[in-house]
This record gives C-alpha cells, sequence and structure tokens, in this order.
C-alpha cells in the first residue's frame, strides 16, 4: 500500500519561505560591489546580444572580436549623448557671469522677504552663511578626498561592467549548457523557455526605456523651445535622461530646469517649465510607460513600488534601476516552475477576463468551467 504524501502546512512554507528571502537579501547586500557591476554587465550582454552575433555570424569575425566590437558600438553611443550635453554644458559655463548676477540678484529679493516676514536683518542672515560656510571650508579637504573617491569608484565600476559583459558575450554558450547541464534531461524544454524569455523580456524593456527617453526628450526639448528659454537642449536632455530612473528623477528633472530657467530667464518662464515637466511626467507615466515599457515586463504597480523602494534600500540608485528588470526575470521563472506560480501570479497583473460578444447560450456552471 502506497503511503500517501502529506503536505506541509501553509505557515511552514511561508516561514521557510521568509527566512530564505532573508537570507538571499543579507548575501546579496554583502555582495554588491561584486554582484552591481555582474548585473549590469548581464544587462548589457542581453541587449547588446543581437550585434555580437551580426558579427560574429554576417560579418565572419571570432567572437572575441564581435563581442568587442558590440561593446566598442555601446561606448560610442554613450559617448555621443555625453558630447552633446557636454557641449551644452560648455555653453552654460561661458554664461557663468550673468548666471552669478542674476542668482545674486535673487539671493537679495530673498534676503528682502525674509527680513520682512521673520524680522531677520541682513546682518544676521550674513553671520549665518559666513557661519555655515567657514564649516564647509573647514571640512573641505575631507569633501575634496570624499569627491575623488567617488569618481575612482565609479570609473572601477564603470570598467567592470564592460569586463563582465566582454566575458559573458564570450561564454554565453557554455553558460547555456551549464544551464542545460545542471538542470538535467527532464527540464531542457524548460530552462530553453526560460532563457529565451528573459533574453526577450530584458531587451525589450532596455530598448522601451531609450525609446521612453528618447520620445520625452524630444518632447521637452519642443516645449521648452516653443516657451522660448535658453538651454532649451540642455534642459529637455536632462529632463529625458533623469525620467529613466524611478520616482526620483522626475523631482531631480523639475528642480534643475526650474533653477537654470530662473537664473537665466524670468520667472514666469521657470513657472512655465515647471507646468511643463510636471505635466510631460503625467503623461508619460499614464500613457507612454505603460505603452512602452510596461506592457513588456507585465509586473504590477503595487510590487514594482515595493521592488523599487527595497531595491534603494540594498543597493542605493543602482537598485532602483535593476528592481524591475531582476523581479521580470524572476517572474518568469517563478511562471514555468509548477510549485512557484502562485508567487508569479503575485508579481504580475490583475487577471482580467475576455469580454464575451454576441448571445450568452451557455448556463453560469459552463461558463465558469471553461
Amino acid at each position: 500500500m502506497s503511503l500517501k504524501k502529506i503536505a506541509a502546512p501553509f505557515y511552514e512554507r511561508l516561514s521557510l519561505v521568509l527566512v530564505g528571502l532573508i537570507a538571499l537579501s543579507y548575501l546579496v547586500i554583502l555582495g554588491k560591489d561584486f554582484l552591481d557591476p555582474l548585473v549590469f554587465g548581464f544587462l548589457f550582454a542581453v541587449l547588446l546580444l543581437p550585434i555580437a552575433n551580426f558579427f560574429e555570424n554576417k560579418a565572419r569575425l571570432p567572437r572575441g572580436a564581435a563581442a568587442l566590437l558590440a561593446i566598442i558600438s555601446l561606448v560610442a553611443v554613450i559617448y555621443g549623448v555625453m558630447y552633446l550635453v557636454g557641449s551644452q554644458v560648455a555653453n552654460l559655463a561661458n554664461d557663468w557671469p550673468m548666471l552669478s548676477k542674476q542668482v545674486s540678484s535673487s539671493i537679495r529679493e530673498l534676503q528682502n522677504w525674509i527680513e520682512s516676514a521673520f524680522h531677520i536683518d541682513m546682518a544676521k542672515q550674513m553671520d549665518y552663511v559666513h557661519n555655515a560656510t567657514s564649516e564647509i571650508m573647514s571640512s573641505g579637504t575631507e569633501v575634496i578626498g570624499t569627491t575623488f573617491g567617488a569618481i575612482s569608484s565609479l570609473m572601477l565600476f564603470l570598467a567592470f561592467i564592460i569586463i563582465f559583459t566582454l566575458l559573458i558575450l564570450l561564454y554565453r554558450r557554455l553558460l547555456f549548457k551549464f544551464l542545460l547541464a545542471v538542470s538535467g534531461d527532464d527540464h531542457v524544454e524548460m530552462v530553453r523557455d526560460i532563457v529565451v524569455n528573459v533574453q526577450r523580456i530584458l531587451r525589450e524593456y532596455i530598448l522601451g526605456l531609450l525609446l521612453e527617453m528618447f520620445i520625452v526628450s524630444c518632447v521637452a526639448c519642443t516645449i521648452f523651445l516653443l516657451i522660448g528659454i535658453k538651454y532649451a537642449i540642455l534642459l529637455g536632455i536632462i529632463v529625458g535622461l533623469f525620467n529613466i530612473i524611478p520616482y526620483v528623477g522626475i523631482f531631480t528633472a523639475l528642480f534643475l530646469s526650474s533653477l537654470v530657467t530662473f537664473a537665466t530667464g524670468s520667472p514666469q518662464q521657470a513657472l512655465f517649465v515647471a507646468i511643463g515637466v510636471v505635466g510631460i511626467h503625467a503623461v508619460d507615466s499614464n500613457v507612454l510607460l505603460p505603452t512602452v515599457v510596461g506592457s513588456k515586463v507585465r509586473l504590477n504597480a503595487l510590487l514594482s513600488f515595493l521592488g523599487i523602494v527595497v531595491g534603494e534600500m540594498m543597493w542605493g540608485l543602482s537598485g532602483m534601476f535593476l528592481a524591475i528588470p531582476v523581479m521580470a526575470i524572476f517572474k518568469i521563472i517563478f511562471d514555468r516552475i509548477e510549485s512557484l506560480k502562485p508567487w508569479g501570479l503575485l508579481l504580475g497583473g490583475e487577471y482580467e477576463p475576455k469580454k464575451l460578444t454576441g448571445k450568452i447560450s451557455k448556463s453560469p456552471k459552463e461558463l465558469d468551467a471553461s
């Protein structure tokens, strides 16, 4: 007589899952310096895979040369964007005397308002400013050292991303064979399906983000040119670049664009710019983002927001970038493993039944069964 397998109670399974998540999160936090560039390298490798395949299959180049040319193509595009932004920033630096004059005038108006509203004369205000300046200057060496260390860490981080991207592209077939071998013969088709869908979803997500950034930049540049502000192209590009940072980017873009416009134009233009940035963000969040990006990953907004918050707590700004693609990868895996399908359902959107057209001839029980 065969013994019936008794399933573990739900609270026991939930406790094991929570303990596993806590342990995994702790290991991920400890390995941030290694895992952070590795995950970015994986994303860039997925994005550059068609280009590397083109150089390898069509141009008949060795795999290493094809991967290197794909990375050089990406670096060239990034350099072009940075050159465009840098040229605009150089023009902004040439107008620094005018900017400083405008800022000084605004500071005087602010001082007069503080004196009339809070009854603090200008002498006391200048004492506060001088004290704060003295404290900043006393810690100037520490600030410079911290800034230099941050720049060095950033350059090392980018170098590791390029190295990981190159190695993943170079050994991609070996990694795929390893996944097939370790999964066993019974799960070969499932692993192939997961790998294909992960590549497709990530590539569509990254390209969707780039397309969204391009559209937002074009719309912002057009609106700023119609308003007639100076540095409309620079501010439009800044709005598009910061727009891809979830939840925080809009406030940064709003602050920078309004500040530069206020310093180079009139308060009315700064107000129009602020309204334009908020309007662009509203249209982007409700129309462009769900259409271009949201339809690719199919994650619900609640879990996406929680994932971004947790990613920022664990890895900072890079965690906010990586939260959505990592959750999309987990959803693909969960949807294809029977025991993990409830977690995939939790990550996904709410089920929407298809609308029935025509005359309904089935009974309610038959409809439920179908």
